[in-house]
């Protein structure tokens, strides 16, 4: 029983249901819905353009497998942010071995060619900041100020209390004052 979809009439519970019993045009939309969700969050957790799409791209490829994993016990978008939050992660550990092994060759400068583009305002050397902080701190700041998230829904996120989200916020900030000091920003 195929049922006929026009943008914008199914809601994310009616798209998540066909995408789960194998409908690959609901899939599309719920894809195309979230894309820009997704490629922000992964933007925001890697710092450029080719990272993001990257990880936006793998998150789409892994949605197409996790869908049926979703039980809607919670909000979709809370398990999106966790699936692209976990996709950036493994595209950042990736791309650390990687430059890791091209630096232990002394390959990476001579393939590169070029210097990291320094962030020309301050609240992208801000976000570059975020960036330099561990992976539970880079999430809460993450969540809480690049997404607009109440603690609570953080912690949802997180997979933690709410507690625990507003103590690695306030040792993100204790962070960031050092970092921003030292690249001169007061």
């Amino acid at each position: 029983m195929a049922m006929m979809l026009a943008e914008g009439e199914a809601s994310d519970a009616e798209l998540i249901g066909l995408a789960r019993a194998g409908d690959r045009r609901a899939f599309a939309m719920l894809v195309e819905r979230h894309y820009d969700f997704i490629h922000r969050v992964a933007w925001r957790w890697c710092g450029n353009r080719a990272d993001a799409e990257d990880v936006a791209q793998d998150v789409c490829a892994r949605l197409g497998k996790a869908i049926r994993s979703f039980k809607g016990e919670g909000a979709f978008t809370t398990w999106l942010y966790a699936l692209t939050l976990n996709a950036a992660r493994d595209h950042g550990r990736r791309n650390a071995r990687e430059t890791a092994k091209a630096e232990a060759f002394g390959v990476h400068a001579l393939i590169s060619g070029e210097a990291p583009e320094e962030p020309d305002d301050r609240a992208e050397r801000l976000w570059a900041a975020v960036r330099r902080l561990s992976d539970k701190q880079r999430d809460a700041v993450l969540l809480v100020y690049g997404e607009g998230l109440a603690h609570a829904a953080a912690a949802d996120v997180m997979a933690c209390s709410e507690a625990t989200v507003s103590w690695h916020i306030h040792e993100a900030k204790k962070r960031l004052k050092v970092l921003m000091r030292e690249a001169g920003e007061e």
